[in-house]
């Protein structure tokens, strides 16, 4: 098919529920991919065969690209605010981006495989629908002096973040550690392979671990997940185009969802407060749970049944 012969008016629903997956994911930090690809894997072929993706490499690819632009929606935000400590984002980069690469590469070599696919997607959902909703958010302390920082975690090198409304963060430079890159690497490639990981242990990392004030840690992670899932969608859109050309991707999916996300990701920060985030993160943590128990039961139904 070529990119003219698309209906474009086909997916248009897409649109308004684009911006309600971004909203959604702004207040929950939960990354988009993780919302859009069960609606592409899951509910589109119950729509009608018009409807289903060609691949699941398809709708993990599309999920992260359209994932890309939410979430520079809110870079934008926290750029603009001076939040974001660019130096301490490079090493969690230089681990995320090379292996988010190989997980796509991989994506793109298991594609034939699409049960395998399934059924580990079905085991990740699983597992953060545990995680989420066992999980109890750290508390923010507001901005730490010198003297703090230095007594929980003992380090002598310090960054300083002043934000543009004049609020000033001081906290021990990050440190990953051989059990943070491990981390994330290991959420780096599984963006890569199924389009949900990297953001989910950069966070925790940066809080629990480095005791970076939330909301430094928060405009970080939102720059080091836009530059990981940025790489591995590049690789992954790259690879459907050589293997089937242009048309190989839905663009007349895309040409809805990302205009969606750039408005969602502006309605969520303005959203904040007046909807708890927990809330929102154990709204997120059972929706994960159907799609996992979905997601399986769809792959143990194509190849046993």
């Amino acid at each position: 098919m070529d990119i003219i012969a698309f209906d474009w008016t086909l997916y248009w629903f897409m649109f308004p529920v684009a911006i309600c997956v971004a909203t959604s994911a702004m207040l929950s930090g939960i990354g988009g991919a993780a919302i859009f690809a069960p609606i592409f894997m899951i509910i589109f072929p119950l729509l009608g065969p018009e409807y289903p993706f060609e691949s699941i490499a398809a709708a993990i690819g599309v999920a992260l690209l359209t994932e890309v632009f939410g979430f520079s929606s809110g870079f934008v935000g926290y750029y603009r605010k001076g939040l974001i400590d660019f130096r301490s984002a490079i090493p969690f980069i230089k681990v995320g981006v090379p292996i988010g690469i190989i997980g796509a590469i991989l994506l793109g070599v298991l594609s034939e495989y699409e049960e395998v696919l399934r059924g580990s997607y079905a085991l990740l959902m699983l597992i953060l629908s545990y995680i989420i909703i066992k999980h109890h958010g750290p508390h923010d302390a507001g901005p730490k002096t010198k003297s703090e920082v230095d007594g929980s975690l003992r380090k002598t090198n310090f960054r300083v973040i002043n934000a543009k409304d004049g609020t000033k963060y001081e906290f021990s430079i990050p440190v990953q550690g051989k059990k943070g890159g491990s981390a994330t690497g290991l959420g780096a490639f599984l963006t890569g392979l199924l389009g949900v990981g990297i953001g989910e242990v950069v966070m925790p990392q940066l809080v629990k671990r480095n005791n970076v004030p939330i909301p430094v840690a928060a405009a970080t992670s939102v720059f080091i997940v836009i530059v990981v899932v940025a790489s591995a969608s590049f690789t992954q859109i790259s690879s459907l185009i050589a293997e089937g050309g242009m048309a190989a991707v839905p663009w007349n999916v895309v040409v809805y969802t990302i205009p969606a996300v750039i408005i969602g990701g502006q309605i969520g920060p303005r959203l904040q407060g007046k909807v708890s985030q927990r809330t929102m993160e154990k709204a997120i943590g059972y929706l994960f749970l159907v799609v996992g128990i979905s997601m399986g039961w769809i792959a143990i139904r194509n190849s046993f049944f």
